[in-house]
């Protein structure tokens, strides 16, 4: 390491423990702190209430936004229920080059160990604001080309020694902020030089603040941060990438591979299906995806084991508006985007499951009854059912993505009576089926039979008398 290096270094080091005690007085916290359950499968509070993860990336926020826009953009996801903002510090789109709207790069001379304080006193404002609106931050400390330049702008800037420097120094900057460390930035693990960068950025992230915050890996496409990372104590939460593929198959069960791991640690996926992105990246031979598309990674994450979700928007992710070149054919300015019916659909599944006792649901497929032909039900591809369930037979959750008639084991509910219901993903509205006795296997038809329109059928022991789904719990 050059003297000069270690100079810096030092520099860093002194400057920020100047914050060490309080953190930075523009990001003080106001949201509680965040932990993994006694079970190990979900967030909660540091009083042990639910945490529902539901994410929007919009990854170019602290880059491409002003205050007026990011004020915008984050009144917009508060009023759709949204809790996290994932947004990245050393933004992909020549992060390090083009300024922000206030002509700021983030570092002196592209150097992680000089972090340019007029750059992140834009970031600690929109942390400070989404914290305020009662939104987490998942803080991305830089996108992964600037360690791993597999692809995109880059430079590649960081070593394991600087990497640890910028992640103490962000780590004590934002001790006190409602933030979720989320290292990584999209791109592959190749080499023990990659691994080790990583490692060195969430060892200093833990050592900055002291352990006040969760971190998790953002994988590139197809891949989860369990597969590099799984064992690593720094991982409090895998996250996965499942894609922008749109079918069940191959994509969205792996979130299941990952709940079923040793140790246990609770999963998301936290980069589906955007809306009105290219399906598959190839928008020529497939087009782009519409709502129904988010909707049904949506719950399939969820009934599969994870915890929570995050939504994106193809536009949104990269504030695209017509002024700036555009990446993969957005088809909207992200300020029209942000309105679009998927991202106000999200908040209903976070309903749904908030309605119902939530530290002790599991994913259970045996809820539904297989039929001589696999692939018609539970079904595959974009037309795959699953089911989910309370751990004492309570309720039970099944989501049918298309209007085919199933039979559900009633079995899963423990009561000797059950109320059915129908839960409309789109309006988040319920309607009562009727009572049933507990016996045998009972067929369901969704309201739309032999259509492309997705359904959730809840199954409630009557004793318990919960209200309708969707409602808050009692």
């Amino acid at each position: 390491m050059s003297l000069t290096l270690i100079r810096r270094l030092t520099a860093l080091g002194i400057a920020a423990c100047t914050l060490l005690m309080t953190g930075h007085p523009a990001v003080a916290q106001s949201l509680p702190r965040l932990k993994v359950s006694e079970n190990r499968r979900f967030l909660v509070t540091a009083d042990g209430a639910p945490f529902f993860w539901l994410g929007d990336t919009a990854w170019e926020l602290f880059h491409r936004l002003n205050r007026e826009e990011a004020e915008r953009y984050l009144r917009n996801r508060a009023e759709r229920r949204f809790t996290v903002i994932q947004a990245v510090a050393l933004a992909e789109l020549d992060g390090l080059g083009v300024p922000n709207p206030y002509g700021h790069t983030p570092l002196v001379d592209n150097d992680p160990t000089r972090p340019n304080e007029a750059y992140f006193a834009h970031v600690d404002w929109i942390v400070a604001r989404a914290n305020s609106l009662g939104m987490y931050v998942g803080l991305l400390p830089t996108w992964g080309d600037k360690w791993n330049k597999k692809w995109g702008v880059g430079p590649e800037i960081f070593t394991p020694e600087n990497a640890e420097a910028y992640g103490r120094w962000l780590g004590q900057r934002y001790r006190n902020a409602g933030v979720i460390w989320i290292v990584g930035g999209d791109r592959p693990i190749e080499s023990d030089a990659h691994r080790a960068i990583v490692a060195a950025t969430a060892r200093g992230l833990r050592a900055g603040d002291g352990g006040a915050h969760l971190i998790t890996f953002h994988p590139n496409g197809g891949h989860g941060s369990a597969e590099w990372f799984h064992d690593a104590d720094w991982l409090d939460v895998n996250m996965r990438q499942n894609g922008h593929a749109v079918e069940f198959t191959g994509r969205y069960d792996q979130t299941r591979v990952d709940y079923d791991r040793t140790p246990i640690k609770p999963v998301l996926d936290g980069e589906p299906a955007y809306e009105d992105h290219p399906v598959a990246f190839n928008a020529k031979q497939s087009g782009h995806t519409i709502a129904g598309d988010v909707r049904r990674p949506l719950y399939w994450n969820l009934f599969t084991g994870a915890f929570g979700h995050t939504y994106g928007h193809h536009s949104v992710w990269q504030m695209w508006t017509p002024e700036r070149q555009p990446i993969n054919n957005p088809l909207m300015p992200w300020h029209e985007a942000i309105d679009q019916p998927g991202a106000a659909q999200m908040q209903h599944a976070r309903a749904l499951l908030e309605s119902r006792p939530f530290l002790t649901r599991v994913p259970d497929p045996s809820v539904i009854a297989e039929t001589s032909i696999p692939t018609a039900m539970p079904g595959s591809g974009r037309y795959h059912f699953t089911a989910t369930r309370d751990e004492a037979g309570t309720y039970a959750m099944v989501y049918a993505p298309v209007g085919r008639t199933f039979r559900v084991r009633m079995a899963a509910i423990t009561g000797p009576k059950v109320v059915a219901w129908w839960f409309n993903p789109r309006t988040g509205q319920a309607t009562r089926i009727g009572t049933f006795a507990n016996t045998g296997e009972r067929a369901f038809t969704p309201p739309d039979a032999g259509e492309m329109l997705d359904w959730v059928l809840v199954l409630d022991d009557a004793a318990k008398k919960y209200g309708p789904p969707g409602a808050p719990l009692r």
